[in-house]
């Protein structure tokens, strides 16, 4: 907000904040300011999360009809993932993975979100859940299940299922190694690679180009709103052990195949703008 009102464009990463509220207000800031905002949901510029919404457009799954995912990562004590006051918790740090892309695949907002959380007892868990199992509603009555862990070993995949077949990519949430499709209709296994590329560099792009030609940025504030409007509903079914009902305010602008970009790593160093090197600093 404070850079909105100085007329800075912010590039913000997800999750958007950690209330719902915070995110209408980070709305409102740059609508006032008429600056831009985007939230830094990397793979809605990358290939193989894409070319999934393709497929799962395409028909040749059939009547897509479910979506199941497990993100699991090991977080040692004293990680700043497992401090509640700085927004720590599975949902908002890897869960939100797991949600955008339920949303992205089903092109939809959910109805209704019912959720379990766990905890072993561990010290490094007092503040935060170990682990949330989750069940999404969606529109035409189709399913999204997904599991958010601090406690296990690192998995990282999404599975799209339909009337004919499914896709599975494994995994589909890294930006340090390739992603991978496999993709199976009629009893038929094909598997498909993704090179790994730079994440990073697309979005940056992307914005830059939204700013110098005043666009609206996709994935922009209300992405990152909905997302948390989700998260806190599913923790509030936690919370009170019932189902808890959506009326989300749903978008036109999704991610599509015409949002890919492959922008290289940089290799040299760049000339720097009114800045000093941060070393100097």
């Amino acid at each position: 907000m404070r850079a909105a009102e100085a007329g800075i464009h912010v590039l913000c990463e997800k999750p958007m904040a950690v209330t719902a509220a915070e995110c209408q207000k980070m709305i409102h800031a740059a609508e006032a300011a008429g600056v831009r905002l985007m939230i830094a949901y990397r793979l809605h510029f990358e290939a193989a999360n894409l070319r999934a919404v393709e497929i799962a457009e395409s028909g040749v799954l059939g009547d897509v009809r479910a979506f199941h995912s497990v993100f699991a990562i090991n977080v040692q004590p004293g990680n700043i993932r497992l401090e509640q006051e700085l927004g720590g918790g599975t949902l908002y740090d890897i869960g939100i993975y797991c949600i955008n892309a339920a949303r992205y695949l089903f092109r939809d907002e959910p109805l209704e979100v019912v959720a379990l959380t766990a905890n072993d007892g561990e010290p490094r868990f007092a503040e935060t859940d170990e682990m949330t199992g989750a069940l999404m509603r969606f529109p035409q009555d189709r399913l999204a299940v997904f599991l958010s862990s601090f406690g296990a070993a690192e998995v990282g995949y999404y599975q799209v299922i339909g009337t004919k077949g499914n896709l599975r990519v494994d995994p589909a949430y890294d930006y340090f190694s390739k992603l991978t499709h496999y993709l199976t209709v009629e009893g038929k296994t094909t598997k498909k690679s993704f090179a790994k590329r730079d994440q990073f560099a697309p979005e940056l792009s992307y914005f830059a180009r939204c700013i110098r030609e005043g666009r609206e940025p996709e994935p922009n504030g209300r992405e990152g709103l909905l997302d948390v409007q989700i998260i806190e509903a599913l923790y509030e079914s936690a919370r009170s052990g019932a189902p808890v009902r959506l009326n989300l305010s749903g978008k036109r602008e999704r991610p599509s195949a015409a949002q890919e970009e492959h922008a290289p790593p940089v290799r040299h160093e760049p000339e720097l703008v009114h800045a000093s090197a941060p070393q100097e600093e």
